[in-house]
């Protein structure tokens, strides 16, 4: 997919756990995880803007596009 979650990224930068972060924005770790793990098709943007305000970023730093092929080759690095 050409869009990728790096919000796992942003939770260690921030040294912030999930289930909190999850707590502040509310919303379930169960979703969370899902978000983190990109298998979701979107993300509302209220959620988006709560989890910017919580880790104190941009939507930028935590979503990139990666060309079809590119982010294959950056997991194999």
């Amino acid at each position: 997919m050409p869009i990728v979650m790096r919000l796992d990224v942003m939770l260690a930068r921030r040294k912030r756990k999930s289930k909190d972060l999850a707590r502040a924005v509310g919303i379930t770790e169960a979703n969370l995880s899902l978000l983190k793990s990109g298998k979701v098709q979107g993300v509302r943007f209220s959620t988006l803007e709560a989890i910017c305000r919580e880790l104190d970023c941009q939507p930028g730093d935590l979503l990139e596009f990666v060309p079809d092929g590119e982010d294959a080759l950056r997991q194999a690095c």
